[in-house]
């Protein structure tokens, strides 16, 4: 029998591969429009005239738009596809100590300190390595653009509740009460080049992996972003 939470379902996931299946021609006529642009830039590298130069000038702005919009269509697709999950069981810790020594040195240019502070015999966690690394990156890089003006970014792990953690806490701008619950909506964005697909892909690749986020925020205090995620064996992935 068909009840109306599964057409619902069957409908969502109808739209999902419909949509991912229209951006993804998108994206390669956008890349025929981005190469045949590349190749006009060729033809003005000696720009003589002012008229030269200007066209020339207007070509690596669209370039760049069309970029923009590839790189748009990527984040839609990874976040519209969450591909089935190759799971294994993983220390976390490592994880975020791989992560935290890729961003040191841009955190380092913009004088934020990092404080990394592990769990001893902390529970391996079931994760699908990549999938996982794409998210916490994230949550570091968002760290550090709250942090213009450098501060302190501490990454620490622990157990609650049979849940292993993972907090993220930046001493940046902080987000206003009435922002943080709109976060993990795709397209919303606090960022001016930003897409607004970065939170909301991570929920969901959390979410696949049986795990929650969720933001803890003040003003000009900092935010702090903590990833449950099951101990490893203790639950079935959905």
């Amino acid at each position: 029998m068909t009840t109306p939470e599964s057409t619902a379902t069957r409908q969502l996931i109808d739209l999902s591969e419909t949509t991912g299946g229209f951006i993804h021609d998108m994206k390669n006529h956008l890349g025929t429009v981005l190469l045949n642009l590349q190749l006009l830039e060729e033809d003005f590298e000696d720009a003589q005239t002012q008229r030269e130069r200007r066209a020339a000038e207007r070509i690596k702005l669209m370039m760049g738009e069309c970029q923009r919009l590839v790189d748009l269509s990527n984040d839609f697709l990874r976040f519209a596809r969450i591909e089935e999950l190759y799971c294994e069981a993983t220390n976390l810790d490592e994880v975020a100590a791989r992560l935290i020594d890729f961003v040191g040195p841009t955190a380092k240019e913009k004088k934020i300190v990092i404080h990394c502070y592990p769990c001893s015999d902390l529970p391996l966690v079931s994760l699908d390595r990549e999938m996982f690394e794409r998210v916490l990156l994230n949550l570091l890089l968002n760290a550090e653009d709250a942090m213009p003006d450098g501060g302190t970014l501490t990454v620490q792990t622990g157990v609650e509740d049979g849940f292993v953690v993972l907090a993220v806490i930046d001493t940046g701008c902080g987000i206003d009460a009435d922002t943080v619950p709109r976060l993990f909506k795709p397209f919303f964005t606090t960022k001016a080049d930003g897409n607004g697909l970065g939170l909301a892909t991570a929920r969901k690749i959390i979410a696949a992996h049986g795990g929650s986020i969720e933001v803890q925020s003040e003003p000009s205090r900092g935010t702090k972003v903590c990833v449950r995620l099951p101990v490893h064996g203790a639950t079935a992935f959905t």
